[in-house]
């Protein structure tokens, strides 16, 4: 119950708005055919004043078939460096080229958003389902983000909204598996346990309300990553909300965990 009031308290705190959000700027990070150019598109949200801000790269849910980047209004609010990541999708891509897309669109925040207004030495990973599945992957499956010259260990954070630590089922469809059977591959989060790992907070929705057992996932991946050693890993079930609708409340959440960490 404890729990439950202090998220609605933080969901009702009043947000500074460092000014009106600007129209966001479209940048293609990936060059390729013409698919790839449509895709990998990241939006920007860039501060209105002068100073360093820490930089939120925001990963769209949909399945790893659907959805498109979109830039969270709560989050372009907080007068931070939103960046959102548009990626190919399945079955024009395999899920491993996915997760590419997305290390790339990293290290482009990492060599191009001080031009934007951003700290690089504050990059925080955010995504929701399909977009938590993503950072996760990246924050800790070191090979992705090194392939651009990256250490998966210099982001700030790691913030999986509701997201997969199996195997995707995406993945596990492509592969024939039944989307209730639950595997641990090479493309599972949860086969990349590593105490040294960015700091991780992984939030969920009800329990009750989340699809095919995803609070339960979750809560596995966050036992087993204290097991391994993980020293700053947080967890949090946003009671009331639906594996959709926790999003939103999600935000405030991961706004006031960047105002801790600062």
């Amino acid at each position: 119950m404890m729990k439950k009031i202090l998220i609605l308290i933080l969901f009702l705190l009043p947000w500074t708005v460092a000014g009106q959000t600007p129209l966001p700027t479209t940048v293609i990070y990936r060059e390729g055919d013409a698919y790839c150019r449509e895709k990998c598109r990241l939006l920007i949200s860039a501060p209105t004043d002068e100073a360093r801000h820490p930089v939120i790269v925001w990963f769209h849910g949909g399945g790893l078939t659907g959805g498109k980047a979109t830039l969270p209004e709560t989050l372009c609010k907080s007068g931070h460096l939103v960046i959102s990541v548009g990626y190919r999708l399945v079955p024009n891509v395999s899920v491993a080229e996915i997760i590419d897309d997305a290390a790339a669109a990293v290290a482009w925040v990492y060599a191009n958003a001080a031009k934007y207004g951003g700290d690089t030495t504050r990059v925080f990973l955010a995504g929701h389902s399909a977009g938590g599945y993503l950072v996760s992957m990246l924050g800790l499956d070191k090979k992705y983000l090194a392939r651009y010259g990256l250490d998966a260990d210099r982001l700030a954070a790691v913030v999986p909204y509701s997201g997969q630590s199996i195997t995707h089922f995406a993945e596990r469809k492509a592969q024939g598996i039944d989307a209730l059977t639950p595997t641990i591959d090479d493309l599972a989060p949860m086969a990349h346990m590593r105490a040294d790992a960015p700091p991780i907070f992984v939030i969920s929705g009800d329990r009750e309300k989340e699809m095919n057992g995803r609070y339960e996932e979750n809560a596995y991946f966050v036992r087993m990553l204290r097991l391994n050693g993980h020293p700053d890993v947080r967890f949090v079930e946003l009671g009331g909300f639906s594996h959709g609708a926790m999003a939103e409340p999600a935000h405030y959440l991961l706004l006031q965990y960047i105002r801790e960490r600062q």
